[in-house]
């Protein structure tokens, strides 16, 4: 018999598996082996008895009646019997299979605990016409991979301390805003103010914006165009430059010409570092205590930024080990998870789809190859936490998934045991034994990577807490 692939539609709830879509289930009487097949796919074999079955049928004949019309009767209230008589037995047989063999399927996809990824190929084996209801589903499960080197990995970061340049550089940024610009007797340099009367033209016609006089020119600032910084480096009053650069708009082949007279050099002179600074430009009345309050604000930056690069650069660390082949549908499912969440989010902002595309300047295929790269990373990530929790005996036992069923309980008030029945009825309890066992993955790989600075230093794990606060400075947190 011909294998048949059940549509997209009728399986989009349980393509990604029982982890992440769950389906509520009957307990309809069924029996079900699984047997293991190479290329990481498994086959389910399924027999549901006619009994069971039937009731399926007879639902069908329902909805059925529902869509026709009958002498004699309202919409929806012709028997079975009549229908049966009118249309044949197959068509509701037929409807029964379409609608009710997915949630056979995922019964059966529970019952087993089979972590599948895509969407099944089911061959119907007996019950099409009459009798127990009988099915192979094929289907791909999510792999075991290698990680080989977890337990070794170099993970650079910033460094979470900042240094007494950079924090003289801060300084002197606060320093800039109070500074005032003196004219020098000499050569133009990076940093210099320089007044200059600008002409472009480009094709013999003046440009509209580059034709001024008596502009003030920060010097290395690249404005514009990065001719202008290498003809006027090392000019002094009175100097006049000719030359041509590359017009900014690519498509102009013409280049501008430009002519420049320096008129002015002006350097950026700061006010001298003192307490009398200090006292009339921030909340302090010493240069000590801003410097000491310039470092804790940067600190706590740093540290902030550091320990977020920890969990980012130890994940992208992680997924570089991973050399086997990667399911295509697992890639896929990331990808489409993806544009569902830029979907959502949009729509949640009032924001048209479509809209959105044409504003970046994108299409659906577009946006998804431009998904492709990071859904990989995450589908190697995913898996090789998986590893790791597995080599490291990291899978929370029943105790454990207990206590956070209760802790999920608390907040709603509901029953734990009666989440845990529901939890386990959607075939979810593998889902949070699995997504607990990557988190205790991820803590361990933290605690237990080598960090270093991007000098190549080694990094003091603690340098990544956050410093104590004394009781006035919570105090005033909360106030």
């Amino acid at each position: 018999m011909a294998t048949h692939t059940v549509p997209l539609a009728i399986f989009s709830e349980v393509m990604a598996g029982p982890e992440r879509h769950p389906i509520p289930l009957s307990c309809a009487p069924m029996k079900s082996i699984v047997e293991i097949l190479d290329d990481n796919r498994v086959k389910l074999s399924v027999e549901v008895d006619e009994e069971t079955f039937d009731v399926a049928v007879d639902a069908a004949f329902k909805r059925i009646a529902k869509e026709v019309r009958m002498p004699g009767f309202r919409p929806g209230k012709a028997p079975r019997r009549l229908l049966e008589a009118q249309f044949g037995s197959a068509v509701g047989r037929e409807e029964a299979l379409r609608e009710a063999m997915p949630e056979y399927y995922a019964q059966a996809v529970i019952e087993h605990d089979v972590d599948v990824v895509a969407p099944p190929e089911i061959e119907i084996t007996g019950g099409q016409e009459v009798g127990p209801v009988q099915f192979d589903a094929v289907v791909e499960i999510r792999p075991s991979v290698s990680a080989a080197g977890y337990d070794g990995l170099q993970v650079e970061i910033p460094n979470p301390v900042a240094s007494d340049e950079e924090i003289d550089e801060q300084i002197d940024n606060l320093r800039r805003n109070f500074a005032e610009l003196s004219v020098v007797e000499r050569a133009a340099a990076d940093e210099d103010h320089v007044t200059i009367d600008i002409e472009a033209t480009h094709g013999d016609e003046p440009v509209s914006g580059l034709t001024t006089t008596d502009y003030d020119y920060l010097l290395g600032s690249g404005a514009v165009v990065p001719e202008i910084d290498e003809n006027l480096r090392g000019t002094s009053a009175g100097d006049k430059v000719e030359f041509s650069a590359g017009h900014p708009d690519p498509e102009e082949e013409e280049p501008l010409q430009f002519s420049i007279t320096v008129k002015e050099v002006k350097e950026t002179v700061l006010p001298d570092l003192d307490d009398e600074f200090a006292k009339a430009n921030s909340e302090f009345e010493t240069v000590e205590d801003l410097r000491a309050d310039m470092a804790d604000r940067m600190n706590t930056m740093r540290i902030q930024q550091a320990n977020m690069a920890v969990q980012q650069n130890t994940a992208e660390a992680l997924a570089a080990l991973v050399s086997d082949e990667i399911p295509e549908s697992m890639i896929e499912n990331e990808i489409n998870a993806r544009i569902q969440d830029l979907v959502q989010r949009l729509q949640q902002q009032g924001m048209d789809v479509s809209a959105y595309l044409e504003a970046v300047g994108q299409t659906a295929e577009t946006l998804a190859a431009e998904f492709r790269e990071p859904a990989e990373q995450a589908v190697k990530v995913d898996l090789a936490l998986r590893s790791v929790a597995d080599l490291e005996g990291l899978f929370p036992d029943d105790n454990r998934i207990d206590e956070v069923i209760v802790e999920m309980a608390g907040p709603s008030g509901q029953d734990p045991d009666e989440l845990k029945a529901r939890l386990a009825e959607v075939g979810q309890i593998s889902a949070l034994r699995s997504d607990l066992a990557k988190q205790a993955a991820m803590e361990w790989l933290t605690d237990n990577i080598e960090l270093v600075g991007e000098d190549g230093e080694a990094i003091d794990r603690e340098a990544l807490e956050f410093p104590a606060r004394g009781a006035e400075e919570d105090s005033e947190q909360e106030e």
